[in-house]
């Protein structure tokens, strides 16, 4: 295979404002392809290496998604579990449904949230920090636990019913709350003691250990104006060792190496190459299905995801032809909002990872685009 396109692509996006990017390519858990760009530190003129550091945001979802799915697996829960048999603090919800001429009315819940909801972003709860968790926030001068957060976002009202629409949101905070809730553990430890330790994945965490500081990104923002990058000021507050926040929804930091060690895995029908098991193909195969319905999937409606469904967590290819890629049905995988981005794609035995630092991160224009090229060269 002949990835020179995939080289062109890659060297012309810093004059997207793209500070600098990394991109592995694996056949069948191999390696075929590999490319740095630019800097990891603009600063400083530190170039991207293999072994940089990157916060993968969104990019967690997709190992807590996973790591529910082990406790699916093991009969802990049921898909169709209301979340209250679990976490008592929902069972009693209101929903906010505005009137005639704007008049916003708050009701009880019809519905209860399903532990699908929270893996479909169906649940009713939105990405607003919202009052309750304000005054949560205050009230542990902002060093806060995940419990604490979950419980906070538990007290306020819903923005629509549960299962009737899909809205992107904490609900994947709340899935991992779950997991410590049912596993007796919390989430960075449960991730370390399935995930992490026995794949081999060496590099990945909620805290940014101190004798790793100098291989982490840093993170700016782009003036399309002046053509200037303002570095990004208060991420490195997220990875700090004092922070309790282990946020399900975002808070991993990664390498490529690593987290593809993970996105293999998947690929391969859920068995590593080291041969320690993820999860089951059969569970891989329910989660790279499209869980929307006719309704739900017309909220899900960001145009570089057109074409795709939304399965357990994760984007789907359902219409290859709605979304001009000559990908195939079923690839899966999702992104992170400084520009990460994971494909997996078990037809062809091919998966991708894809990292930079640009917020916001221009992945409607990178990601269709990166994933045509690569197809392209296959």
């Amino acid at each position: 295979m002949d990835f020179t396109k995939v080289t062109g692509f890659m060297e012309s996006l810093q004059n997207a404002g793209i500070p600098g990017t990394d991109l592995a390519i694996y056949i069948k858990g191999k390696e075929v392809y590999r490319k740095q760009t630019g800097y990891a530190d603009l600063e400083s003129k530190t170039p991207i290496k293999p072994d940089t550091l990157y916060p993968v945001y969104s990019m967690t979802k997709v190992i807590t998604c996973v790591s529910a799915l082990r406790l699916y697996e093991e009969g802990l829960f049921t898909l169709n579990d209301p979340l209250y048999n679990y976490i008592p603090e929902f069972k009693t919800m209101n929903v906010k449904t505005v009137q005639s001429k704007g008049v916003v009315q708050v009701e009880p819940a019809k519905n209860p949230i399903r532990i699908v909801d929270l893996f479909t972003m169906s649940s009713g709860i939105t990405y607003n920090f919202t009052p309750e968790c304000e005054k949560m926030a205050k009230r542990t001068k902002g060093n806060y636990t995940l419990k604490e957060f979950v419980k906070a976002l538990s007290k306020d009202t819903l923005f629509f019913e549960p299962g009737t629409q899909f809205h992107y949101s904490f609900s994947h905070d709340v899935l991992g709350y779950l997991i410590e809730v049912i596993s007796g553990k919390t989430l960075g430890e449960y991730f370390k003691e399935n995930i992490f330790k026995p794949l081999g994945m060496k590099d990945t965490f909620f805290k940014l250990p101190k004798d790793k500081e100098k291989r982490m990104v840093s993170c700016y923002e782009y003036d399309e104006k002046t053509k200037k990058h303002n570095k990004h000021k208060t991420l490195p507050l997220r990875f700090d060792l004092d922070n309790k926040f282990e946020s399900p929804g975002g808070g991993l930091i990664s390498t490529i190496d690593d987290y593809a060690i993970f996105a293999n895995a998947l690929c391969a029908g859920g068995t590593a190459a080291n041969k320690y098991r993820v999860i089951s193909n059969p569970t891989i195969e329910l989660m790279r299905t499209n869980h929307l319905d006719e309704t739900r999937i017309k909220d899900y409606d960001w145009e570089h995801h057109s074409g795709y469904g939304y399965g357990l967590g994760v984007r789907t290819m359902v219409d290859k032809a709605a979304g001009g890629s000559n990908s195939s049905i079923g690839e899966f995988g999702w992104s992170g909002m400084a520009g990460t981005f994971v494909l997996i794609d078990p037809a062809f035995d091919l998966t991708y990872v894809y990292a930079q630092q640009l917020l916001p991160s221009r992945e409607e224009y990178v990601a269709p685009r990166l994933r045509n090229v690569i197809y392209g060269c296959l």
